[in-house]
């Protein structure tokens, strides 16, 4: 009992979620590994065309695929790709939800007219003005044309070589940003220690295979085929298995961050550096302030200011927010134990499966002393 307890403390101290229902244990247990390109789409390819993207990175999934099987045997590894076959970019999405992975990995290898760019980035679902991250945006996403002459009905009128396009992406809401931003975090961290030694780090991008996840997903370039440094390295197995070591780790990090925070928020370096903005509830009466101190259900975590009757919130009427740095982090309820927020919970996680406990004080998220 003493043990739960200091867990429960342990949570709200570092804003981790908790696991309301004591008897179901939340766990991180399918994987969905993608495999960037293949078959007829040869992905990036190399100045002197003796080496493919696809083949690349085909190689690294496998690698590790087969190192989250033997060191977690409860985790199921699912590939959109074991072999080189050409999959559509709505496939890959589609079969993770269909298969309601708990996570989404894709894996790529970069290119650039520059050269000289180097370096390890991995991205989560975003619109970033970079013209480098468009680039990267256009590169990863003109694969579509290769899926006939439907692709822009597929895509919802989506046309990868007309900026403008990418403006679709500035409207959407990802609940799993959070999550997505934090494991994209620790994959930067890993890869951070070679063998390719640039670290260009977590970027947010227009990326049609992380469009229609849902769950947390990443999109994570090894390097740059287009630089010959980058490619030497790529290349060779013995770095090849390297890399899906570092990305291994990532995701055992996260996994053991996952499941000893129930599953809902995580900590990493863009966020936990800002400072704590005050709690607005949705009439924007900012003058009224929440005396004392309450435990409260944090709902989601979007990059955009929700209307009252936007979808995502499900209907709900009863909530606040508060904006953490490029986060507006909802939440609803005031409850003054443990044991009533806990019950709370549990309703709300219907709505709102991803739902946590936080703690408010003087209408700021403070540690639990």
């Amino acid at each position: 009992m003493l043990r739960k307890l200091l867990l429960i403390f342990f949570c709200l101290l570092f804003q981790l979620p908790i696991n309301a229902q004591s008897d179901t244990k939340v766990a991180l247990r399918k994987v969905v590994i993608d495999p960037g390109h293949g078959g007829k789409d040869p992905g990036a390819v190399s100045i002197n065309k003796r080496h493919q993207e696809k083949d690349i990175v085909l190689a690294v999934s496998l690698m590790l695929g087969r190192l989250i099987k033997e060191s977690y045997p409860q985790v199921e590894v699912v590939y959109t790709r074991s072999t080189d076959v050409f999959i559509p970019l709505d496939k890959r999405s589609e079969i993770a939800n269909k298969e309601k992975a708990d996570l989404f990995i894709s894996i790529h290898v970069n290119s650039a007219r520059a050269r000289a760019a180097s370096g390890t980035e991995t991205f989560v679902m975003g619109l970033d003005k970079s013209s480098s991250n468009l680039e990267v945006s256009k590169l990863e996403n003109s694969v579509i044309v290769l899926e006939g002459d439907d692709y822009s009905t597929k895509y919802e009128g989506f046309d990868p070589n007309v900026p403008e396009s990418y403006i679709i992406f500035s409207l959407l809401q990802n609940a799993h940003l959070e999550h997505s931003l934090a494991f994209a975090s620790l994959v930067q961290e890993q890869l951070s220690n070679g063998p390719v030694q640039i670290n260009r780090g977590v970027k947010q991008a227009g990326l049609l295979v992380l469009w229609r996840t849902t769950m947390p997903a990443v999109l994570v370039e090894l390097g740059f085929i287009s630089n010959s440094s980058d490619l030497a390295i790529l290349v060779k197995r013995e770095n090849q298995q390297k890399m899906a070591e570092a990305i291994f780790k990532a995701f055992s990090n996260y996994k053991k961050m996952y499941e000893d925070g129930g599953g809902g928020s995580l900590l990493y370096a863009p966020v936990t550096n800002q400072r704590p903005q005050q709690v607005v509830n949705e009439n924007k009466k900012t003058d009224e302030q929440i005396t004392g101190t309450h435990i409260s259900i944090q709902i989601l975590a979007v990059t955009k200011l929700l209307k009252p009757n936007s979808p995502d919130l499900k209907g709900l009427k009863e909530y606040d927010y508060k904006k953490i740095g490029a986060f507006y982090k909802y939440h609803t309820g005031k409850f003054q134990t443990l044991s009533e927020a806990s019950d709370a919970l549990r309703e709300i996680r219907k709505r709102f499966p991803q739902a946590f406990l936080i703690k408010i004080e003087n209408n700021t998220i403070v540690p639990l002393k």
